[in-house]
């Protein structure tokens, strides 16, 4: 039944998003779902709870803002077909894994409107509210696991590119998996790899950004990109130059050229940190991240010490 709905709701969203503006009539919606007209009604105003800017007049309805909808059909192909939406998921993690494990593409790509439990870092909780991007890549790449965390650092690389190019915006990644914006969470990734014999089955890439959403509930401090300018932003447009500049990075797995470019977004080098990892917390300048991916932090007695995996704060 859940299904049936969603799948009725999404309906209504592409005739309405594939008239562009125009009004379509409630006994039009009727025919094109094969349901009455009061139920159509139903689906409307469940959809505008949702967040969907719909509005309604005596001769029917239409979105106010097309340009904001991540259905498949918003895209132009290849990408349309990468795409997998979902209005409501547990996590987009969770469904990326079961499509993973079912043969989807390589470079596919999860969206949710929301997440019910999302996750961030060592299972904490991440605000997932709509408005903002939720997205998890399936990645099936014919790489080696040591190289997996590559794809991390060249998925906050790319981000924070995208969002400069589009937005002016000076977007700074932070070791080893945040973006920063004003010095304030602007996003977050976590990655999760399955593995066959000695090479990478699938790997999933789940990022969070804070794009026309309110974060400020969140235990951190945190910013959306919509906060920062004043005015809501196309959530379409971040995600489709997104994905071709992550593609784009991808092909070329080079982990000199992915790592330097990185080196040069960061917050992270030159600044006091302090990182927590499963038996000690270490406090220091970082030094640098190396192309292995591995945090330098040096101490206050001037030992070095290399950090492959922990939460990190600047201090």
């Amino acid at each position: 039944m859940v299904n049936e709905i969603q799948h009725i709701r999404q309906i209504i969203l592409e005739k309405l998003y594939r008239a562009k503006g125009r009004t379509i009539s409630g006994v039009r919606l009727s025919e094109l779902t094969g349901i009455s007209r009061v139920a159509i009604w139903k689906h409307i105003h469940a959809l505008k709870q949702d967040g969907f800017l719909i509005e309604s007049s005596p001769k029917g309805y239409f979105l106010t803002d097309p340009d904001n909808l991540l259905l498949p059909v918003c895209f132009d192909p290849p990408l349309s077909e990468r795409i997998h939406y979902f209005p409501r998921v547990t996590t987009t993690m969770d469904t990326a894994r079961e499509l993973a494990r079912q043969g989807v593409p390589h470079a596919s790509c999860v969206v949710a409107e929301h997440q019910i439990k999302a996750r961030g870092r060592l299972n904490r909780k991440w605000e997932s509210d709509p408005g903002g991007l939720w997205i998890t890549l399936i990645l099936t790449p014919d790489t080696p696991p040591a190289l997996a965390y590559l794809y991390n650092f060249a998925a906050s690389l790319s981000l924070s590119l995208t969002l400069e190019t589009l937005f002016k915006l000076d977007v700074r990644v932070k070791w080893p998996n945040d973006l920063l914006l004003e010095g304030k969470k602007l996003a977050g990734l976590l990655s999760e790899i399955e593995t066959r014999a000695d090479m990478i089955r699938f790997l999933l890439v789940g990022i969070g950004i804070n794009v026309n959403n309110d974060p400020s509930s969140s235990a951190f401090e945190s910013i959306s990109i919509g906060q920062a300018l004043g005015r809501p932003v196309s959530r379409k447009k971040i995600l489709a130059q997104f994905l071709q500049c992550f593609f784009d990075r991808i092909q070329d797995l080079n982990a000199r050229n992915i790592m330097g470019a990185w080196k040069q977004r960061t917050s992270t080098i030159g600044t006091r940190v302090r990182v927590e990892t499963r038996n000690q917390t270490i406090q220091g300048l970082a030094q640098d991240v190396d192309d292995a991916g591995t945090l330098w932090v040096k101490d206050s007695k001037g030992q070095n010490h290399p950090i492959i995996y922990g939460d990190c704060f600047h201090t």
